[in-house]
Order: structure tokens, then sequence, then C-alpha cells
């Protein structure tokens, strides 16, 4: 594993993996291994989100994974058209039911898991398209991103993804094809 730079976002996501139940490994190099299989709670804390947005990038694989993910809103309960809409929109168009109340987006895949879908980004979004290609690295069949963002880390994700066993073809480009597997 490649040492991680000391940043505050990453300390926050270590810190809301810890408080999941998810213990990371952290040797002397400061490279992190993160073991899944650990995770206790389904829940992402609002005390922790609020401090950086990027959490809201947990809701797409628990939901893949585990069939279900209770996220706090980033921004808190926001009325109206919030930054999130798109995240939640692809994974509905997936198959997931999703509730937003109390400040929290609840999402529970339906019985089988996530099935692939054509999505439609309406902008783009960098952490959108991560979620979304995340959840349907393991949702069953084929999933179409169109208008998706092709920022070098969107590029990262999708080679780290296929570097554990997912098919992600198309990153760094507006359309982005995953074909779902059983297992990363």
């Amino acid at each position: 594993a490649a040492p991680l730079p000391h940043l505050h976002d990453i300390t926050t996501m270590i810190e809301l993996f810890g408080r999941m139940g998810i213990e990371p490994v952290i040797d002397e190099k400061l490279a992190v291994e993160i073991d899944p299989r650990t995770i206790k709670t389904l829940v992402a804390p609002y005390e922790l989100v609020k401090t950086m947005r990027a959490s809201i990038l947990v809701l797409g694989p628990m939901v893949a994974r585990f069939g279900e993910a209770e996220v706090a809103l980033p921004g808190g309960c926001a009325i109206g058209s919030r930054p999130v809409d798109l995240h939640i929109r692809g994974l509905e168009a997936m198959g997931a039911k999703i509730e937003v109340e109390g400040g929290y987006i609840k999402a529970k895949a339906p019985e089988g898991g996530l099935r692939g879908a054509h999505f439609f980004f309406d902008t783009v979004s960098v952490t959108g398209t991560e979620n979304i290609m995340m959840a349907a690295a393991l949702a069953k069949g084929r999933s179409v991103l169109q208008n998706a963002a092709r920022e070098p880390e969107v590029v990262d994700l999708a080679n780290f993804l296929n570097a554990m066993g997912a098919k992600v073809q198309g990153a760094g480009t507006d359309t982005i094809t995953i074909d779902g597997v059983e297992r990363l």
C-alpha cells in the first residue's frame, strides 16, 4: 500500500471509518489498510460528515455491499435542491429506495441487490460520478454513466476499482461503462 499524505480530509475519513467500526491499520510509512468486513454500523454520523462533503462517498459502496446505508446530508437538513441529488437519483436508477429525513439519507437496495442502470448526470459531478461508479461496480448487470466527470481522480478511482477486480471502462471520458461483479 502506498503512503497517504497527512491531510485533514484523510484524517476525517479514517475517523469516519473508525466510528463505523472499521478499524484501519496504519503502518509507520502512513500506508493505510481498510477491511470493510469489520463494519459494525451502517450509519455515517452528521458530526463527521458535516466536516467533509466527500464523506457522502460512503453511501454508494455501503448500499452496494451491505444493502443499506444511512448517511448524514453533508449540509444538514437542506431544503430544496441539494448537492447530493445526483447521488440519490443515481442510486434510485439502480433500484435503491431512498428517504431523506432528519438530515439523513436512508438508502436500501432492492432484494437481490442494486441493478445496473443507464444514468445521465444533469450536471457534471465528480463525487456523484465516483459514488455511482463504486455502487455500479457491485451492481448486477451493466451500468452506463453519461455526462460523467472526467477528472483525474475519477480515472484514479476507476483504476483502483479495476485493480480490485471491477470492470470499469471509459473513465476520463464523459461516458463510463461498468459491468458489475459479484465481489471486489
